[in-house]
C-alpha cells in the first residue's frame, strides 16, 4: 500500500503578531517547507536518476556527486530459456552495485536498445524474433548525447557500463572521442572494459579453479548469463537449465562488479598522480 504523503505545517503566529507581512512569510514558509523537506527526506533512498526528481538530482550535485554510470543492455534472443531483456536486468543490478561501491555516483536509465546485427537482411541476433537492433552509428550517437547531457548538468565523470558484447566497441569509441574533445577540462569518460571481459573480470579463472573449465569459453545464454539472471531476476529464466544457479550467478556478478570498481579506482588514481 502507498503511504500518505507527509504534510508539513507551520506554527500559527499569535494574534498580537498576526500582521500582513507575517502572514505572507508564514505562507511562504509552509510552501517552501512542503517542497524542500520531502526532498531532503527522500534523497539517498535510490541511486537511479529515473527514480529521482530533478530537485533531488540537483541536491546530489550540490553535495558533490559528479559521477554518472550509463548502463547499456539490449533486447536480444537468449535461447529458449532466457528472456530477451536479460542484459537489462543484469546491468541495472550491477550498475547500482558499482555506484554503491564508489559512494559518489548515480545511475542513468539503462540504454536498452543496442546493436544486435544488421536488420535487413537480418544478421546475428536479428535472425531471431524479439530482437531489436540499432545501427552502430545510431548507438554511438545515443551514448554521446547522453554523456553530453550529463556534462551539461555538471557531472564530470561519465562511466559506460555495457553488459553485452556488441556494446563494447561503441562505448570505447565514444569515450575516446569525448576525452579528446574534453582534454584540458575536468570532465572525462571511461568505458569499463574489464567489467564484461571474462578473462579481465576473473570469471574464467574462477571457473577453471572450481571444476568448470569446460564452461569457461565465450558463449551466449550460457552458464554465466543464465546464472546471473537467476540471481537478479529468476522469473526471466525458463525451466531448470543444467548446472546454472543463483548461487553461481552471485559469484559471477560479484566478480564483474569488483572488476569495474577496480578499473574506476585505477583510472581515478591516474589523474591524481
Amino acid at each position: 500500500p502507498t503511504s500518505s504523503p507527509t504534510v508539513y505545517k507551520a506554527s500559527t503566529p499569535s494574534p498580537a503578531h498576526n500582521g500582513p507581512h507575517l502572514r505572507i512569510f508564514a505562507a511562504i514558509a509552509v510552501a517552501v517547507t512542503a517542497l524542500i523537506l520531502p526532498v531532503a527526506a527522500s534523497y539517498g533512498d535510490t541511486l537511479f536518476i529515473e527514480e529521482m526528481t530533478s530537485a533531488e538530482v540537483a541536491m546530489a550535485l550540490q553535495r558533490g556527486v559528479r559521477t554518472i554510470i550509463v548502463p547499456t543492455g539490449g533486447i536480444e534472443q537468449g535461447g529458449p530459456h532466457l528472456i530477451t531483456a536479460k542484459h537489462n536486468h543484469i546491468v541495472r543490478h550491477t550498475a547500482a552495485a558499482v555506484a554503491q561501491g564508489l559512494g559518489d555516483a548515480l545511475v542513468a536509465p539503462v540504454v536498452v536498445y543496442v546493436p544486435q546485427g544488421q536488420i535487413e537482411p537480418p544478421q546475428g541476433h536479428m535472425k531471431f524474433p524479439g530482437t531489436v537492433s540499432l545501427p552502430e552509428p545510431v548507438f554511438k550517437a545515443v551514448l554521446e548525447n547522453i554523456a553530453r547531457s550529463f556534462k551539461a548538468h555538471g557531472f564530470t565523470e561519465i562511466l559506460f557500463l555495457g553488459d553485452s558484447g556488441g556494446n563494447q566497441r561503441s562505448q570505447n569509441a565514444v569515450a575516446d572521442k569525448l576525452n579528446q574533445e574534453w582534454a584540458g577540462t575536468n570532465t572525462r569518460a571511461l568505458h569499463l572494459s574489464d567489467y564484461y571481459d571474462p578473462e579481465a573480470n576473473g570469471q574464467f579463472a574462477w571457473m577453471r579453479q572450481n571444476g568448470l573449465s569446460t564452461a569457461a569459453i565465450p558463449g551466449h545464454g550460457d552458464l554465466r548469463d543464465t546464472s546471473e539472471l537467476m540471481a537478479v531476476y529468476p522469473n526471466g529464466v525458463r525451466g531448470q537449465p543444467h548446472g546454472a544457479s543463483a548461487t553461481l550467478g552471485r559469484i559471477f556478478l560479484d566478480l564483474k562488479i569488483t572488476a569495474a570498481l577496480s578499473q574506476v579506482r585505477r583510472w581515478r588514481a591516474g589523474f591524481k598522480n
